[in-house]
């Protein structure tokens, strides 16, 4: 009896200090995400205008998010990257990212700023 409670014990203890969550089904431990913050800040800063939406998604990889719309015979795309924490529910909000804004696949800037001016 004693060594079955020893065992739950430390199974218990050892699954709830592992520091992962899931999130969509897949594993992802507490350091992947402030690792994925990091290297997005580092890529974002990184970029010129005028870039191609291919090339900046080659640096940056899949979006956390993101939309398109049409603004006066334009097409505007928005990028999401998760840039920062602010939640600790598992979820990436946008409030926790950086909006890298495309017209007509052509960086034209990144902020909250350029992204309301143009929606």
């Amino acid at each position: 009896m004693k060594s079955s409670i020893s065992v739950a014990l430390a199974v218990f203890l050892g699954l709830s200090t592992t520091g992962c969550v899931y999130v969509n089904g897949e594993r992802i431990s507490h350091e992947d995400w402030r690792d994925e913050q990091r290297e997005n800040r580092q890529v974002i800063s990184q970029l010129e205008m005028g870039m191609a939406r291919g090339d900046v998604v080659g640096k940056l990889g899949t979006p956390s998010e993101s939309e398109a719309f049409d603004r006066d015979g334009e097409e505007v795309r928005v990028l999401f990257y998760r840039t920062q924490r602010k939640h600790s529910d598992g979820n990436t909000s946008r409030d926790e990212t950086t909006p890298l804004v495309f017209v007509d696949d052509v960086l034209v800037g990144w902020g909250d700023s350029v992204y309301e001016q143009l929606r």
